[in-house]
């Protein structure tokens, strides 16, 4: 079968490699891809900034959609015909996280997706909503999960609420659709306008251009009554934070998700002293949360946005496209 591989660091390295066919063993099963979508997360594996101890060759890319069409002994929580996505933290099930569970996550200590093929254990595997395309379930794992992980299952995110979105890439916008359809108030950030105004049309109720007003956090005061939001998801990390820090109100809560403004932050201590606020790390969430999100999902009929679609053969365009920065996910289209 066909599988592209990442054979070094560098984007360069990612090569289209013919490699066996896997076989499931007892508890596994064999998956047919036919779609998968792209992370932020891709480029920090490539670039040699996610796991510096990365094993060559090693398949890319971690969230995915396909066919059951094989099992292994003794699996019963799925069955060949099934539609499956992929769980990102494999050995992840439920409960709070060892250190080692977030770590098997597929393109990295495990074969990734951006193959024909995929064998992963049963509990890795969570059944598609029907309603979505492949592309649009593909688009779910990671970034859904993460965004409902941070505000549903340890936010407690309901109507009223205040939750403010950094940028546009796939865990905002998803954090903007969940928060919006559980009733809270969304406050989208970005450095474009029109971005902004898409934001808007999928329920943003404010908006703040920053590179208008680097000095967000204050516009987000205003907006809140100089209360502060609830909950915020942090995904650009360094100087960023203390910003974070400040626009958040007593109590609220900062995940803390994204690196893209560095691994490194200096916060003002007596900020989060003074609001008692909750700094929380975020590295997605396990399986049953991943089937409670798909099963609010289909009661909702949320899609996710799908910025662009790729075929597997151009998969180094996709990746293009990542470094680009889209408006939402990123898909490959493995097979038609």
């Amino acid at each position: 079968m066909k599988a592209w591989q990442l054979t070094a660091f560098g984007r360069e390295n990612l090569k289209l490699n013919d490699i066996p066919q896997p076989t499931p063993g007892p508890g596994e099963a064999l998956v047919r891809i036919s779609a998968v979508s792209l992370n932020y997360r891709d480029k920090l594996i490539y670039d040699g900034n996610y796991n510096p101890h990365l094993e060559f060759p090693i398949t890319q890319v971690a969230d995915a959609v396909g066919e059951v069409v094989a099992v292994g002994p003794n699996t019963t929580r799925v069955k060949p015909g099934d539609r499956v996505v992929t769980s990102y933290c494999t050995r992840w099930i439920d409960g709070e996280p060892s250190a080692k569970e977030t770590l098997y996550s597929l393109g990295n200590i495990i074969p990734g997706a951006l193959a024909e093929y995929l064998v992963l254990t049963e509990n890795a595997l969570a059944v598609a909503p029907a309603y979505l395309t492949d592309e649009e379930a593909a688009a779910l794992p990671c970034a859904g999960l993460t965004a409902w992980y941070s505000l549903v299952e340890k936010g407690d995110v309901k109507s009223g609420d205040t939750v403010l979105v950094q940028g546009t890439g796939g865990v905002s916008l998803f954090g903007l659709q969940i928060a919006a359809a559980l009733g809270a108030t969304v406050i989208a950030t970005s450095s474009s306008d029109d971005k902004l105004a898409r934001a808007k049309s999928l329920g943003a109720t404010h908006t703040i251009n920053y590179k208008k007003t680097p000095d967000w956090e204050n516009e987000a005061l205003a907006l809140t009554n100089k209360r502060g939001v609830d909950h915020i998801l942090e995904v650009v990390g360094g100087s960023n934070l203390a910003r974070s820090i400040k626009a958040i109100r007593p109590e609220g809560q900062i995940s803390i998700i994204g690196i893209i403004d560095g691994f490194d932050a200096t916060i003002p201590l007596f900020g989060v002293i003074q609001k008692h606020a909750v700094i929380r790390g975020i590295s997605v969430g396990p399986l049953r949360a991943l089937e409670r999100m798909l099963a609010k999902f289909d009661e909702l009929k949320l899609r996710p946005v799908i910025d662009s679609v790729h075929s597997f053969n151009d998969a180094p365009k996709a990746f293009d496209r990542l470094e680009q920065g889209g408006f939402g996910k990123i898909v490959i289209r493995v097979r038609d």
